[in-house]
């Protein structure tokens, strides 16, 4: 940065020389203003022209110091410039690496494959959490357009050794949103035999498509247009319903409300405890809206439905009392 805040102020006065220069030679040998630009130009570049007209002894004088300030001028410029591009380069190199370490160091993180607008959508909010990601694409135009900070690859999500230099084998999850059906039955396939236990969620495009991506091995397939439909025909027929999820699924800086997923780790306080008798609504603020666990989904818990180790909690409230949650939720550290 500083050598680009000093490239603009040598070009600057590069730009107050060549003024001083025309206005030069046109008060002392009275020439036009563009026979003096096109004498500075000559003098600067260090082309060696003849004199654009003959010059007395006090512009021969008025030259020579332009010569020596101009011609010094420019190889300042040169040598800045020339700078400037070498730190860019090795900034571009440096960063390069240093993404590819931190790659490298990826371990239950999710790949998202496309950098189209579902896979940007998908990233942000996996950056909103935070949750450690990776994005693959094959088109740098499109690895432009992500955010500062955000880990990608340039690459083919379809081949097997880029999957791996995502780390799929050490994943959590997959998002296959390229904006093709095919390529994205084609990561699923790659992917799942790469990682068995990997959770994979596909987009599709078209309606065929879906039995497809489900047959490779997608444990969910989206539809943006059939979600976008859905959402279309909800805000006409539950308008105030679909404020509320809007509200209480993103975070609303007006109203700070968000919904969370909570799993309830075997050595956490509250786990054998009821809704009750875990106090999480009395003290945390937070409301519990149901209880995911193996066998099923329990909606509106009652107040003596048991928490029990392995459970998800779909709990409501503001963002620092579910991070409270959250914290109450996990097995405390081992002493050592």
């Amino acid at each position: 940065m500083r050598t680009l805040a000093n490239l603009k102020i040598l070009l600057a006065a590069m730009l107050v020389l060549m003024l001083a220069g025309m206005a030069g030679f046109h008060l002392i040998e009275g020439w036009t203003w563009f026979d003096g630009f096109y004498m500075v130009l000559t003098t600067f570049t260090t082309i060696g022209y003849q004199e654009t007209h003959p010059l007395s002894h006090a512009g021969r004088l008025f030259n020579s110091a332009l010569i020596v300030v101009g011609v010094a001028l420019l190889f300042l410029i040169i040598g800045t410039l020339t700078q400037a591009l070498l730190e860019f380069e090795f900034n571009k190199l440096y960063g390069r690496r240093k993404m590819e370490r931190e790659i490298g160091k990826l371990s239950g993180h999710y790949v998202i494959c496309g950098a189209g607008r579902v896979g940007r959508s998908a990233a942000r909010e996996l950056a909103r959490k935070p949750a450690p990601f990776v994005i693959i694409e094959n088109s740098d135009a499109k690895l432009q357009r992500l955010e500062p900070g955000w880990l990608a690859i340039l690459g083919d999500a379809t081949q097997e050794k880029t999957l791996r230099e995502a780390r799929i084998e050490h994943a959590r999850g997959l998002v296959a949103a390229t904006t093709t059906d095919a390529t994205n039955i084609y990561i699923v396939l790659t992917a799942r035999s790469l990682n068995p236990d990997l959770k994979i969620i596909a987009r599709a495009s078209e309606e065929d498509a879906e039995k497809h991506l489900h047959t490779a091995g997608a444990d969910s397939v989206i539809s943006p247009y059939s979600f976008a439909g859905h959402r279309i025909a909800q805000s006409f027929l539950r308008p105030n319903v679909l404020d509320f999820l809007d509200i209480a699924t993103a975070r609303h800086e007006r109203v700070g409300l968000e919904i969370e997923e909570v799993f309830i780790d075997p050595g956490s306080p509250v786990a054998g405890s009821t809704i009750e008798g875990s106090k999480i609504r009395q003290e945390m603020g937070v409301i519990v809206l149901a209880i995911k666990r193996d066998s099923g989904m329990i909606f509106n818990p009652a107040p003596d439905d048991r928490i029990e180790a392995g459970d998800h909690l779909i709990a409501m409230g503001e963002p620092a009392r579910l991070r409270r949650l959250e914290e109450t939720a996990a097995a405390p550290p081992a002493r050592g």
